[in-house]
């Protein structure tokens, strides 16, 4: 073996592996606006993307008006691939980079909206989004955790977070379980 190959050899090992590590699918953003564009809920996860609270809402806002008028389920914005999905008074959006997977952004946003639907009742709409926040960052937590999608089935997701809520020291139900066993 020659000085001359050896480098090269090391150039196209360092490349295979490079390219046989797994990749991790991710979420740039995901945000509730209401009927009108304003923010209910967002959570970025690239603290690049729009660091501050103004840019945030100026992509929102942008988002929104090319959105809230038409059929689609996907856009193309800034250079992010965005989902969407409206529900009488709300819209769902989730954010990824242009080289995200659309199929996976599509599976994180029908698990978010089935999630919340299954937690509210089926009545997805403002008032009781707005009432039920906490359980709504619950939800969002649970699929995305810092970016990297966790989870996309709808079921596991409400198994965690009514867990979660059963198994809250302050619950009403271990309230009355340590009543009874003193």
């Amino acid at each position: 073996m020659t000085a001359q190959s050896c480098p090269r050899q090391h150039c196209a090992t360092t490349m295979d592996s490079a390219a046989l590590e797994p990749s991790l699918y991710t979420v740039k953003a995901v945000f509730i606006l209401d009927n009108d564009g304003n923010r209910l809920l967002s959570k970025y996860y690239d603290p690049e993307l729009y660091p501050s609270m103004k840019e945030q809402k100026n992509f929102e806002k942008n988002v929104f008006n090319k959105t809230h008028k038409a059929d689609n389920e996907i856009a193309f914005l800034e250079g992010m691939t965005i989902v969407y999905k409206s529900s009488i008074d709300l819209f769902f959006y989730v954010v990824g980079s242009a080289q995200e997977n659309e199929l996976m952004l599509m599976a994180v946003l029908n698990c978010l909206f089935e999630s919340l639907s299954q937690m509210l009742r089926k009545n997805v709409e403002k008032r009781t989004l707005l009432d039920n926040m906490d359980g709504v960052f619950l939800v969002v937590d649970e699929i995305i955790d810092g970016g990297v999608i966790l989870e996309s089935d709808p079921q596991q997701v409400i198994e965690k977070v009514n867990y979660r809520a059963d198994d809250s020291p302050l619950s009403e139900q271990s309230v009355a379980q340590s009543r009874s066993n003193h």
